[in-house]
């Protein structure tokens, strides 16, 4: 049976939720959302963020090698979560990431890492950490019709304050980092999947394995297309998975998801893909 990690990343607002949710459908495979976010929770990931988009290669892996290899071993931080509650929020999430972690480990489960914000570092999650990497891609237009609908900015200033990142990848758009106004969401949209996508590009050349989907393929097709990622993954479609990858992208479903509820994954797949014609007109 394959053991290898997964990880499924991309631009956020590409799908990497839904992506994520539908290939641990099954019984072998364990969600784990986003330690890469600046906000997510100790219990799941002990290393500090600083950085949205945070960059890791082997120069700066011993910040976060303990913690990726103590996630992977589904090892809850019980006790720094407990301290880390502030909300009935926090202790509903503090459960359910314990449970996830408990049964992953009880049951032997692959983890998934849903993290756009491991995208530039895909090299390293690739070879250090052996994982299956999956990266969702958006047409632009979708992904910054997305953005704008809801106001979401974008401080370059995450990436600039990167030094290793820059020096490897970046370098060459600092300019327009700096220059691109704070407010102009479909500029900061533009350039950053530039950025990200040019990166996925350069990286796929050396690393062919790394899986490249298209939002907007799975969404036309959903069946189809989780078929095929689950056999190149190694993972089990069973009738129960294919109803579940109907029920999100059914036409019963919203064509758009409310503004509260930007992780949702029951979505009407087909009529969400023309939304942005609408944000952007």
């Amino acid at each position: 049976m394959n053991q290898r990690p997964i990880l499924v990343t991309g631009a956020h607002r590409t799908g990497t939720t839904w992506v994520g949710k539908m290939l641990t459908a099954d019984e072998d495979t364990a969600y784990v959302s986003e330690p890469l976010n600046v906000l997510h929770r100790p219990g799941v990931f002990r290393a500090p963020v600083r950085h949205w988009y945070t960059y890791i290669n082997k120069e700066n892996e011993a910040e976060y090698l303990p913690a990726f290899n103590e996630l992977l071993d589904f090892d809850y931080h019980l006790w720094d979560e407990i301290r880390a509650v502030r909300s009935r929020k926090d202790f509903l999430r503090m459960g359910r990431d314990f449970h996830i972690f408990y049964v992953g480990s009880l049951h032997g489960q692959r983890a998934l890492i849903k993290d756009p914000f491991a995208v530039f570092s895909l090299p390293w999650f690739a070879e250090r950490l052996n994982c299956q990497v999956v990266v969702t891609v958006r047409h632009p237009a979708g992904f910054a019709g997305s953005l704008k609908r809801l106001n979401w900015s974008f401080d370059f200033h995450d990436l600039l304050d990167q030094p290793l990142l820059m020096r490897d990848h970046l370098e060459p758009y600092r300019a327009d980092m700096q220059s691109v106004a704070a407010d102009d969401v479909i500029g900061q949209a533009a350039l950053l999947w530039t950025m990200i996508y040019r990166v996925v590009h350069s990286t796929r050349e050396r690393l062919p394995s790394i899986r490249v989907v298209r939002h907007e393929d799975l969404s036309l097709d959903p069946l189809a297309g989780y078929r095929q990622l689950y056999g190149e993954l190694g993972l089990n479609i069973t009738a129960r998975v294919e109803q579940t990858i109907l029920n999100s992208s059914s036409s019963e479903n919203p064509a758009q998801l409310s503004k509260n509820k930007t992780h949702s994954v029951k979505l009407d797949s087909r009529a969400n893909m023309d939304n942005w014609k609408k944000h952007l007109s």
